[in-house]
């Protein structure tokens, strides 16, 4: 039989909105966490984003299908005096708010910890809680920008010198999982000391710690070719992505192309000298590709062990065998119907996971969820005035 999912009996504040702090509390809700996302009148910015059906936000779906929601005014006093009820009551609470704002409203961790002392509280923001550029406002596109990133992507893109327009937020998905790594180390610490504690995310250091080449180069004197060794290679119809991660898979490569007598040439016999000429290695191994469409170069370097993939598109990806096979993808329903949703990437053997499936409207739990935490029918009247 099959456990309860593991944070079955964890409660959660959630008070983060857009992507980063979503995120990671959608993935403690999918673990069975009992999630209570507090929104503003207005609510979470991510319901207006597209794709819209119905004034419905999937991408707002995606990131909080499972939770509870509930609407408080936190500009007014006996709003903030509810959440300390609620405070009470829970294991984690989660914000991403600029640091400064919550200590403005009185519930930063300093405070909360006052009323619930195995509070665990994860605080994501740009730059960290402390610092000269802990107060600086910053989004994903920006934390791209200040960490180096998009200056290192645009190293590898030969004859480019404008960055790139940034439309998929990394630091904001990777902030989130760190954010989660944190936040359960806390609670399993506290399970040993019984006292809670704050993990602070700095999606700067994030982002900064994913630049693993960069990060080392920029400390030493570093030659590096502008082409790496792993990119794309064109076929006849399109670009193959190759990986050449290891001597074996140079070897592999070659005998693939049938060229084995690129082991012994000097420009790509030993790896350094590969590397610093990889540019004219992949003009000799187009000459091979270029003569097979993708499909065909895939099956030749596969049939020799070469990490490789066509280029996809999200469409064709998730239409993949092995996303069917895993339950890569799970079925959540909002207001206007259902729709397919990324589930977590990873399983446990003997604990169950569950994405949503119901994605909440603005507010429909406020009544519920107050009401658990001893509010009458006229204080809650009163505060969804």
């Amino acid at each position: 039989m099959t456990n309860p999912r593991p944070l079955s009996d964890v409660r959660v504040l959630d008070f983060s909105t857009t992507i980063a702090g979503p995120h990671c509390a959608r993935l403690l809700a999918d673990m069975g966490a009992d999630v209570i996302k507090i929104e503003s009148p207005e609510g979470d910015l991510m319901r207006s984003r597209p794709v819209q059906r119905d004034g419905q936000g999937t991408m707002f779906g995606q990131l909080n299908a499972g939770k509870r929601s509930i609407v408080l005014d936190l500009k007014k006093p006996e709003a903030i005096a509810v959440v300390k009820k609620l405070v009470a009551r829970v294991d984690i609470v989660l914000e991403n708010y600029r640091p400064g704002v919550m200590k403005r409203l009185g519930l930063d961790y300093a405070e909360l910890a006052k009323i619930n002392p195995r509070i665990i509280y994860g605080a994501i923001s740009g730059y960290g809680q402390t610092g000269p550029a802990a107060g600086r406002p910053a989004y994903a596109p920006v934390i791209h920008a200040s960490t180096g990133y998009d200056r290192a992507h645009l190293f590898y893109q030969q004859g480019r010198e404008r960055p790139d327009n940034c439309g998929i937020f990394v630091a904001d998905y990777a902030s989130g999982a760190y954010a989660l790594g944190g936040i359960l180390a806390a609670l399993h610490q506290r399970g040993v000391t019984g006292k809670g504690q704050m993990v602070d995310v700095s999606m700067f250091e994030t982002l900064v710690g994913m630049l693993l080449g960069e990060v080392n180069r920029a400390q030493f004197d570093f030659e590096m070719p502008s082409r790496p060794m792993y990119g794309p290679v064109e076929a006849k119809d399109g670009y193959v992505m190759i990986a050449t991660a290891s001597e074996k898979t140079f070897q592999d490569m070659a005998t693939a192309a049938g060229r084995r007598d690129w082991l012994t040439d000097p420009r790509f016999e030993k790896y350094h000298d590969r590397r610093m000429n990889w540019d004219q290695f992949v003009d000799e191994f187009e000459k091979w590709s270029r003569t097979l469409t993708v499909k065909e170069c895939v099956m030749a370097l596969e049939k020799h062990g070469v990490p490789c993939s066509p280029y996809l598109t999200v469409t064709e990806a998730l239409k993949d065998a092995q996303v069917a096979h895993r339950g890569s993808l799970c079925e959540i329903e909002d207001g206007a119907g259902k729709y397919l949703s990324p589930a977590p990437p990873f399983r446990f053997s003997g604990s169950a996971l569950q994405s949503g499936p119901k994605v909440s409207r603005l507010g429909e739990h406020t009544e519920s969820v107050l009401k658990d935490a001893g509010l009458s029918a006229d204080e809650i009247k009163a505060l969804m005035k």
